[in-house]
């Protein structure tokens, strides 16, 4: 594969919250650490993301030492929210998967919903050891995730997205592009592989750390949304739809666990191993 590296290292401590660029960070075995262990969820449970509040691109949550996290949004005053002690859990609904989570304090309640303008709470994952397996069809026995979509990493690749952007170029949306990475909200951002090997790979080491690409990530309307306005187009959806429809799902990126844990860094060589 050449001189491939980590380019840049991405976590999002609130789904769906904007994501926080890292020189380093320690991956444990759900996740990169501090990678959504923080989620909305409406009054029925189910989790709340930029599919059905884009302005959520707008909210940054800072971590803090300890777990804990710092809230900032446009029109608020800033909120520090500690790790809730251990407490009764509440039901969250994230697709498929049920699982339990320890609810925020109620400022932290009231600061969200007045940002969204609708009844939300924070919900802080107590023990991702223990609280949601990855998908069976996907995983090995004991593998767990955070509040991810699915997966405990994403990893993309810049010349893939170059690809896509000369792909978007082409089409009847043009002006859209070209798309920054943030579109695809990876952990992991590869360069120096050649556009689309991602495809090909099913064992990587970043560094010293191995990973198991489990499955290609298929991309939803969040893709559309402007991370810096919370405005939607049509793009990428559209050209993902002509040129990497993959097993019915429209694919940029893959997702990955981890083999063991360890702490990547900007600069790591990307091997891949199988």
């Amino acid at each position: 594969m050449g001189n491939a590296e980590l380019q840049s290292i991405h976590v999002h401590p609130v789904k769906a919250f904007r994501g926080l660029s890292l020189p380093e960070v320690l991956v444990e075995p759900w996740g990169p650490a501090g990678d959504r262990r923080w989620v909305l969820i409406d009054d029925g449970g189910k989790v709340v993301t930029q599919r059905q509040q884009p302005r959520l691109a707008l909210a940054v949550a800072e971590l803090l030492p300890g777990g804990g996290i710092r809230l900032s949004a446009p029109g608020l005053d800033p909120l520090t929210v500690s790790v809730p002690e251990p407490a009764d859990t509440v039901r969250v609904e994230i697709w498929q998967d049920k699982v339990e989570g320890v609810p925020a304090d109620a400022a932290a309640h009231a600061w969200c919903s007045a940002y969204l303008g609708t009844d939300v709470r924070l919900v802080h994952m107590d023990d991702p050891a223990t609280r949601r397996p990855v998908d069976p069809e996907y995983a090995l026995p004991g593998e767990t995730v955070s509040f991810a979509d699915g997966f405990p990493l994403l990893l993309t690749s810049a010349a893939s997205l170059d690809a896509l952007n000369a792909l978007i170029a082409q089409g009847d949306r043009a002006a859209e592009g070209p798309l920054p990475m943030n579109r695809f909200r990876p952990n992991l951002v590869v360069a120096g592989s050649a556009p689309w090997a991602e495809d090909d790979w099913s064992r990587i080491a970043v560094g010293a750390v191995e990973f198991r690409v489990a499955k290609p990530c298929g991309r939803c309307v969040v893709t559309t949304t402007d991370q810096s306005s919370a405005e939607r187009g049509r793009e990428p959806l559209l050209s993902l739809g002509r040129h990497r429809r993959i097993g019915g799902k429209l694919v940029f990126g893959q997702n990955l666990v981890p083999v063991s844990p360890g702490t990547v860094r900007v600069g790591d060589p990307v091997r891949v191993l199988a």
